[in-house]
């Protein structure tokens, strides 16, 4: 396919989880129009995930100081990066060195967008913050949306 979305994180550690949870409710509205797969966020798992891709969105907690549930949308090679501090896995690496290794061999997708969502909580075993639950519902509609109009035309 020519899109994918990739839902980043931890279930498991409360905001952690927006990025797959995003992802799960995206699939069950999206069919066959969008590949849609989630990812602990380790660089060569995202970077297999949107190889060979003319878009990948990627939806990963950020911790920035911006109010709980702000969804931040960067387009990677336009927007910088900035103070969007995007959640790294347990092993201390993230998003932005998944970017700056795909970009070093050659291996972005044509078009990578970042919605990012900030959080509060990411302690074991906790839920999704209310803001957080709220910006899961909006970021899946948007995208849903997204997508329903490219299959339908």
């Amino acid at each position: 396919m020519s899109t994918v979305v990739i839902g980043v994180g931890n279930r498991l550690r409360g905001d952690d989880g927006a990025g797959p949870e995003v992802a799960a409710r995206l699939r069950e509205r999206v069919g066959a129009t969008v590949r849609v797969v989630e990812s602990s966020g380790d660089p060569t798992e995202l970077i297999d995930a949107w190889r060979g891709t003319a878009q990948a969105v990627v939806v990963d907690a950020a911790v920035s100081g911006a109010p709980v549930g702000t969804i931040h949308h960067i387009e990677v090679g336009t927007d910088p990066i900035g103070p969007i501090g995007l959640r790294g896995s347990s092993h201390l690496v993230g998003l932005d060195d998944a970017i700056a290794l795909a970009g070093a061999i050659g291996e972005l997708p044509g078009r990578l967008t970042i919605v990012a969502i900030e959080g509060e909580i990411f302690w074991p075993g906790r839920p999704l913050s209310p803001a957080v639950e709220e910006a899961v519902a909006e970021v899946t509609a948007l995208l849903a949306e997204r997508w329903g109009r490219m299959a339908d035309a």
